[in-house]
C-alpha cells in the first residue's frame, strides 16, 4: 500500500473515532447553571464508556468553581405529595465534590424545601453510586428544581435518572441545622 493511502486511512479512522466520542448537547429540558457555569461544559456522553449519561466537566481548572445540571418543572401535579429524585453518579478526578440537589419554591421564588447530597459527596474518581433526595411539596409550591452539582475540577456523570412520588413511609431529607448564632458579640 502506498504511504499516502496509509496516512489517509489513518486520518479517516481518527476522524471516525473522534466523531463517535463527540458529546451530544443536553436535552432542551436541561440547563447548565450555578455560580460558574462559564467554567464548565455539559452534554450527553456518546462514548462507549459514557453510556449516554449526562455529564458536567470543569474546563477552567478553577478548583473553587461550581456549576449544576438543572431541570425545573411545575409543582402543581405534585402538591401535597412526597417526591424523590434519584440517579446514579460517577466521578473522575473531582477535587471538591459532586452530588444531587433538589429545591421546592413558591411563586415568589422563596425556598420551601431544599436538600443536596453534600453530606455523602462523591470525590476523586468513583464508580457508579446511587444518590437520592426526598422532599415534601407543600400547598404553595410552584416550581420543583433538581439536578446534579459539580464543585471543583474534574468530571461527573449521572444516569439513569428517576423522578417519582413516594409514600409517607419514605423519610424526607433535611439539611443539617445551621449552628445557632450568638445573641451578643464575643469580643
Amino acid at each position: 500500500m502506498k504511504p499516502h493511502y496509509i496516512l489517509a486511512a489513518a486520518a479517516a479512522a481518527t476522524t471516525v473515532l473522534a466523531l463517535a466520542a463527540t458529546p451530544a448537547p443536553l436535552p432542551p429540558s436541561w440547563s447548565l447553571l450555578g455560580q460558574n457555569p462559564d467554567k464548565f461544559t455539559a452534554g450527553v456522553d456518546a462514548s462507549a464508556e459514557g453510556h449516554g449519561a449526562k455529564f458536567l466537566r470543569n474546563t477552567s481548572g478553577d478548583t473553587t468553581a461550581w456549576a449544576s445540571l438543572t431541570q425545573g418543572i411545575q409543582a402543581q401535579r405534585y402538591v401535597g405529595q412526597r417526591v424523590r429524585f434519584r440517579a446514579r453518579l460517577r466521578t473522575r478526578d473531582m477535587t471538591n465534590w459532586a452530588g444531587l440537589w433538589m429545591s421546592v419554591n413558591n411563586q415568589d421564588g422563596k425556598t420551601l424545601a431544599f436538600y443536596n447530597t453534600q453530606a455523602s459527596p462523591l470525590k476523586g474518581s468513583t464508580n457508579w453510586q446511587e444518590r437520592s433526595i426526598v422532599l415534601d411539596v407543600p400547598a404553595d409550591a410552584a416550581v420543583i428544581t433538581f439536578g446534579a452539582i459539580g464543585a471543583g475540577t474534574g468530571q461527573m456523570w449521572m444516569e439513569p435518572l428517576a423522578f417519582e412520588t413516594v409514600g409517607r413511609d419514605v423519610p424526607v431529607d433535611r439539611m443539617p441545622p445551621q449552628p445557632t448564632l450568638p445573641t451578643t458579640p464575643n469580643l
